[in-house]
């Protein structure tokens, strides 16, 4: 299953209503499970991002409607990244002898 990290920052809605954060997380987590993906990790940061999740998802049209989904409830500006695992890496540089 593909993997995905998402960078996320908090809109001035999410700012504003913090204190539900960790109970949308929890909305998310389950919303992704429905289509058929998981959550691997969750860190709130500091610096130029607010949260880093990594996710697995099915396919690139799970993990754009999922990106979607949470962007249409306005509490944070995403933006998401395809992650190839070390084998992938290898395999896509061997492929260029």
């Amino acid at each position: 299953m593909p993997t995905y990290v998402m960078l996320a920052n908090w809109t001035d809605q999410g700012v504003r209503t913090i204190e539900d954060g960790p109970k949308r997380i929890d909305v998310s987590r389950k919303t992704l499970e429905d289509m058929g993906g998981r959550f691997l990790s969750v860190y709130a940061t500091m610096g130029m991002y607010d949260m880093v999740i990594t996710y697995d998802a099915p396919d690139d049209a799970v993990a754009a409607r999922f990106t979607l989904l949470l962007g249409k409830q306005g509490n944070v500006r995403t933006q998401s990244l395809k992650a190839f695992p070390e084998e992938a890496y290898r395999q896509i540089v061997n492929s260029l002898r």
